[in-house]
Formats: structure tokens, C-alpha cells, sequence
């Protein structure tokens, strides 16, 4: 079981900077297109990590998770998914979006290695 979830736990890591690069790939773009691939790495980011979330009983027996960091960490990526559904479509991606999805993804990155 601890392998499954060392192996959840790499994909998560890569979804999450596949997010970020895709975001910093169109930093001189003009206009910036949203990349889709942003919303598959997002969901398969939340799929990974709730499957985390579900296995940290049998994995960690003696830790208690820490449900607030997830539950705030679950809103964001949340918000980002919602965000890159909006934006899917529409041919040129807002300036003000775009830096809020860099802000929303980084925040999520300093909450999981920063919050212990």
C-alpha cells in the first residue's frame, strides 16, 4: 500500500508542476491562449490526491491528517478547475486570469510544503 501511495504521491507532484509550467509557458505569449492540458494535470492532481487522502489511514496509522490543509488545498484546485472550464474556449486568455491561476496554483504548492 505504501507504494501505491509513493506513486500517487510522484503523479500529484508532476501534475501540479505541469499546471505550472503550462501557466508559465505563455508568460510572452500575446494574446495567451488557456492550454487545456492545464485542466487534465488539474483533475489528475485531484484524482491522485484524494486517492492520497483515502489510503492515509492505512498508510500513516499513527498520523492524524490534517483535514483543513486539505479541504483548503481541495477549494483551490477546485477553483482553478472552475477557472480553466471558463476559459476552455474563449480564444484569448485574460491577463488578470492567467496571474490568477499562476497565484492560485503557487499558493497551493507554498500550503502543502510550508503547512505541517
Amino acid at each position: 500500500m505504501s507504494a501505491i501511495n509513493t506513486v500517487l504521491y510522484i503523479v500529484h507532484i508532476l501534475c501540479v508542476i505541469a499546471m505550472l509550467s503550462l501557466l508559465l509557458h505563455q508568460w510572452n505569449r500575446n494574446p495567451r491562449k488557456f492550454n487545456p492540458g492545464i485542466v487534465h494535470a488539474g483533475l489528475t492532481a485531484l484524482i491522485a490526491g484524494l486517492a492520497m487522502v483515502g489510503m492515509w489511514g492505512t498508510v500513516h496509522p499513527d498520523e492524524v491528517l490534517n483535514h483543513t490543509k486539505v479541504g483548503i488545498k481541495l477549494l483551490i484546485l477546485i477553483t482553478i478547475l472552475v477557472l480553466g472550464y471558463k476559459n476552455m474556449k474563449k480564444p484569448v486568455l485574460a491577463q488578470n486570469t492567467w496571474l490568477l491561476l499562476i497565484g492560485l496554483t503557487t499558493t497551493n504548492i507554498l500550503i502543502a510544503s510550508l503547512w505541517h
